[in-house]
């Protein structure tokens, strides 16, 4: 592969050594950008960072995205490397599944500090440097954050919450040539997925979503991939929900979907 030209436009994708952020990484080197992936998990940050294997266009910077003092001088440190940013996805996130009267207040905060303040903090931290050539921001909040579910107090109000954070980040930014919208996915078929949802798990989920499976990391990537590129030029502000129809069908109820003629 030859050098990348100097413009080449920069896309920073956060908790982006594994599952769906690795997969938005590939989108972006296959679509002609250079990254930088920022991830908290210094080990598979570097085992991502072997696979890719291209030193020209990727840059791994092991950082927890809650603390500004280690974002701040990452994307530093990419502006320094890079020479600009155009893209900013902020996708590290952590989730605790917990009923609501035991879940800790340490796991609450946590949850919200990573979910919820990574993106504030980070989206700070890029926009002067975006702002000079105008750029996207891409939110991953969740379905959870559209509808209420057992054992998600945390995390769903955490995604609800970037929603409303997205809307705000839009009208703001928008006024410096930044866009910034919200993918919601639905279950995603990412290696976490497989181990924690069990058989009845991943049935239930395929009784209530309308296309009647998981997506891919692949498919939230290229929806990602779209809000950043010109042709979503127009899109600001927005909550794409990415899902297969689960948050359209509401409770489901797959016995009606089951009767003659559907």
């Amino acid at each position: 592969m030859s050098a990348p030209a100097a413009d080449a436009p920069v896309a920073v994708v956060t908790g982006g050594a594994r599952g769906i952020g690795l997969a938005i990484v590939r989108w972006f080197l296959d679509h002609g950008h250079r990254v930088a992936l920022l991830d908290i998990d210094a080990e598979t940050l570097a085992a991502a960072e072997r696979e890719l294997a291209d030193g020209e266009r990727v840059l791994a910077i092991v950082c927890d995205v809650a603390l500004p003092a280690q974002v701040d001088p990452a994307i530093e440190q990419v502006a320094a490397r890079f020479g600009r940013i155009d893209a900013l996805v902020n996708n590290a996130g952590v989730a605790v599944f917990k009923p609501l009267l035991q879940t800790t207040y340490e796991e609450w905060a946590r949850v919200l500090a990573v979910n919820l303040d990574g993106p504030f903090v980070c989206t700070q931290a890029c926009t002067p440097h975006m702002r000079r050539y105008g750029g996207a921001v891409v939110n991953i909040a969740s379905i959870s954050g559209l509808r209420a579910s057992t054992l998600r107090v945390a995390y769903g109000t955490s995604k609800a919450a970037l929603m409303h954070l997205t809307r705000q980040q839009a009208v703001e930014l928008g006024n410096l040539g930044i866009r910034v919208n919200a993918i919601a996915p639905g279950p995603v078929d990412t290696a976490m997925a497989r181990a924690v949802h069990t058989p009845e798990i991943r049935a239930g989920y395929h009784d209530a979503i309308p296309l009647a499976r998981y997506g891919t990391p692949e498919e939230i990537a290229a929806a990602v991939g779209f809000l950043c590129s010109p042709q979503a030029a127009y899109i600001n502000g927005q909550v794409l929900a990415v899902d297969g129809g689960f948050d359209a069908a509401g409770i489901g109820l797959p016995a009606l979907r089951q009767l003659p003629g559907n």
